[in-house]
């Protein structure tokens, strides 16, 4: 065998290092060719359950995203915050003709009448942000979101798709990486949260809130939820153990907005500048009464609460101890509510009742308590307003209280 010199070695090497580094090459462009392929391939079968979803509630259109979980049941998956206190959503899924789907905003708004679908807000849950429509029809061909058995970890690629407001596409693609799952109590404008987090590593944008975050199946691993407001490109959604334990839990239902409430008793009311709603009630022997219900809703875990509230009497003064006695001795034997004493700016103390009442009761509910309110404090100022002095003002009340 004839011996190579050193520069024909050099040279064989070289070409040795030269086929190694193409062969290489080659792969990482065949690694990436197939990423780009896979996640494709899932970006296509989730826009098949994903879902834009539209709510009005206090005079706003919210948009967001949501996700389909069951066709049988017709069941949409989203963020409470997305929905509110609206019972009711318009659900678009996407158009998608020729393997191709429109995504342009104006097409589905412009469409609406042929491409919308009524949604009824089942039941919410505030503490995971979470929220359950229910749909009146589903396209066809439109599938369930297959769900992951487990939690996704830190260095899990996952997808998401959302219907951001800061563009005019919709179903917009994007991909990040999970930093960490843990559990997270914190605040955001819906209220308060508790729930276990997917802390990622991709952007969240308004509109993108409710949409499914997939891992590299295709499966549900989160749904997106919010971002990290003082962090770049940090944001959490809600982990597929709360989603799984929010459908299997029995689902609370949403509060009615206070304007519907009224216009559904029949009720007349003003805005009042507090931002509040009143309604005037009169009685001829017994005058006028302004009662107030409040237009947003306290919560505590699953209890949401509305006030309704009135005033009785402003006085220059503190109410002396005779009244407050009478006061006390009243709250024991109330039906609903309480008799309250706040001062406002002028130093002056504002005598109030008020009730508190769950906000998801119905209309005619709302009534009888807006009616009952108004008649005990009207008959309680008779005693409450010195100048009045009427003798028979506690036997009055006191009749009335005992019905």
């Amino acid at each position: 065998m004839k011996k190579l010199n050193h520069s024909s070695s050099i040279c064989l090497k070289s070409a040795c290092l030269q086929s190694v580094v193409a062969v290489g090459m080659l792969c990482c462009l065949s690694v990436q060719a197939t990423c780009v392929r896979a996640d494709s391939a899932v970006y296509q079968t989730a826009l098949k359950s994903t879902v834009w979803v539209l709510a009005k509630t206090a005079g706003e259109t919210s948009s967001g995203t949501g996700v389909l979980v069951d066709v049988e049941k017709k069941l949409v998956i989203t963020n409470f915050h997305v929905v509110g206190e609206a019972r009711a959503a318009v659900i678009f899924f996407a158009d998608i003709k020729n393997e191709k789907a429109d995504v342009t905003r104006k097409h589905y708004l412009d469409n609406v009448k042929t491409l919308g679908i009524r949604g009824r807000v089942l039941g919410v849950d505030r503490k995971r942000d979470l929220a359950i429509v229910e749909l009146d029809r589903i396209p066809e061909g439109v599938t369930a979101i297959p769900m992951a058995t487990e939690s996704s970890g830190p260095g899990d690629n996952v997808e998401s798709i959302g219907n951001p407001g800061t563009t005019d596409a919709l179903w917009v693609y994007t991909s990040g990486t999970v930093r960490s799952v843990y559990q997270k109590t914190f605040r955001t404008g819906a209220g308060e949260h508790d729930f276990k987090v997917v802390e990622t590593q991709a952007p969240i944008n308004s509109g993108d809130s409710g949409g499914p975050v997939l891992n590299g199946k295709g499966e549900l691993v989160a749904i997106a939820q919010a971002i990290a407001p003082n962090a770049r490109l940090v944001s959490y959604s809600v982990d597929i153990t709360e989603v799984k334990a929010f459908l299997a839990s029995p689902w609370k239902p949403a509060p009615i907005p206070a304007s519907d409430l009224l216009e559904k008793a029949e009720l007349k009311y003003t805005s009042h500048k507090s931002g509040h709603l009143e309604v005037e009630f009169d009685e001829a022997d017994a005058g006028k009464q302004s009662v107030f219900i409040t237009t947003e809703v306290e919560y505590f875990e699953r209890a949401d609460v509305r006030k309704i509230w009135t005033l009785a009497a402003t006085l220059k003064q503190t109410p002396n101890a005779e009244t407050m006695m009478k006061l006390l001795e009243q709250n024991s034997r109330t039906k609903l509510g309480a008799w309250m004493i706040e001062k406002n700016e002028k130093s002056e103390f504002m005598l109030l009742y008020c009730v508190k009442m769950d906000a998801t009761a119905s209309p005619d509910a709302v009534k009888s308590s807006m009616e009952y309110v108004a008649r005990l404090t009207r008959t309680a100022k008779k005693e409450l307003l010195p100048k009045e002095e009427v003798q028979t003002a506690s036997q009055t009340l006191d009749s009335w209280l005992a019905k």
